[in-house]
This record gives structure tokens, sequence and C-alpha cells, in this order.
């Protein structure tokens, strides 16, 4: 393959998944909307545009293995076609999050726990997201160290949520009564799964930060 036609198909990838990224990032803000507004309709449009995910993953996993195979890359090349493949893997992960939101927004009551602020801790993961993939797309090692250090932060207020969701279980007065303590620890046990997922987008987003670091400086002090 002429080197101008394999740098091309370099490019092509590169734009291919940022693509991806676009696609999973919307799929998980329709996920923090259909929450927001308990929109069953909305939660399994999230819910069945996974397939169309799951085939852009296959199809950039397919990209990454010819460009290996055919070119047998070496040095700089070879970090962005491994960085690339790995970056997809998480975005397929994200996009299995985001499924999740769906289904917990077609049987969520959010008027249980008003004073958990699930939007704001989607919107950091949101940002977390999109401020690896900038890096991704830019080779910008500082916003990779920026999204390793804004984890904390998510970390923090995932804490915090959890904590809120479980003091305030523990002061209802209407568990004490035993009503409908069924539905009420079903909500519960939603929230919680919603919180933890949001944080794991966080883990995944840091995951992407850190291959982009890789691929950028030949370092790989985010990896571990």
């Amino acid at each position: 393959m002429p080197r101008e036609q394999y740098q091309t198909k370099l490019e092509g990838l590169r734009d291919d998944v940022l693509y991806m990224s676009e696609v999973v990032a919307e799929r998980l803000r329709m996920g923090l909307d259909a929450l927001e507004r308990q929109d069953e309709e909305l939660g399994e449009e999230v819910i069945t545009g996974d397939a169309e995910i799951n085939d852009l993953y296959l199809e950039l996993e397919g990209q990454c293995t010819d460009l290996i195979a055919l070119q047998q890359p070496v040095a700089g090349d070879l970090r962005f076609i491994a960085a690339s493949f790995k970056i997809i893997t998480d975005l397929e992960r994200i996009a299995d999050l985001a499924t999740n939101l769906g289904e917990y927004a077609k049987r969520a009551d959010r008027e249980v726990f008003p004073d958990v602020d699930v939007q704001r801790i989607g919107d950091d993961t949101l940002a977390m997201l999109q401020e690896a993939m900038d890096a991704y797309a830019e080779s910008d090692p500082e916003r990779c160290y920026a999204v390793a250090e804004s984890d904390d932060d998510l970390d923090a207020a995932c804490e915090a949520a959890s904590e809120l969701v479980v003091r305030d279980l523990i002061e209802r007065d209407e568990l004490r009564e035993e009503e409908d303590v069924e539905g009420t620890m079903r909500n519960v046990s939603r929230l919680l799964l919603t919180i933890r997922d949001l944080e794991r987008v966080g883990d995944h987003a840091v995951n992407i930060a850190a291959r982009s670091l890789y691929m950028i400086e030949n370092d790989d002090e985010l990896l571990y």
C-alpha cells in the first residue's frame, strides 16, 4: 500500500473513532434525559440504539486489525492504532452503561430522592468524556492529565450522592411505618446503580485519556 494511502487510512481511523465517541456521548445524554423525565419511550430508544454502537465497534475493530496485520506499523503509528482499539472498547462499554440508564428510566421514580443531583453528575461524566476525546483528537497531553484529575472530583460527588441516598433512607418515617417498603427499596437500588454506572463512565474516560497519553508521548503514567 503506498505511503499516502496508508496515512489516509490512519486519518480515517481517527475520524471514525471520533464519530463513534459522538454517537456514544449522544446516547449517554439521551439516557440521562430519559431518567430526568422518566421517559420510557426515550429509554427504550437508548436500549435499541445499542446495536448501532456494537456495529460501529466491530467495524473499527476490523480497521485496527487490518492496519496492524497488513502494514505492520511501528513506533508512533503502532501506538496510535493500539490506542484507538483500546479507546473504542471503552466507548462500547460506556454505551452499555448508557443502555443501563435507559433500563432504569423505564422503571425509576425519580421524585423519591429529589436532593440527589444525578444530572449534574452525568454532566460531569460527559465533560470528562469530551475532554478525553479532545485529547485523543488533538494529541494534547495536558488534557489527558486534566481528565485524570477530574476523576477525583467525580468519585467524591458519587460517594456523597450515595451517602445522601442511604442517610435519607434511614431517616424516612414511611419506612418506619412499613409503607411501600418494597417499592422504596427498588428505587433506592436503581438510584445507587445509576450513581455507580456514572462513576464507571468516568473511569472509562480516564482509560481513554491514559491510552491517549501513551499514544502521544509513549508515557504509561496514567495506565497504572
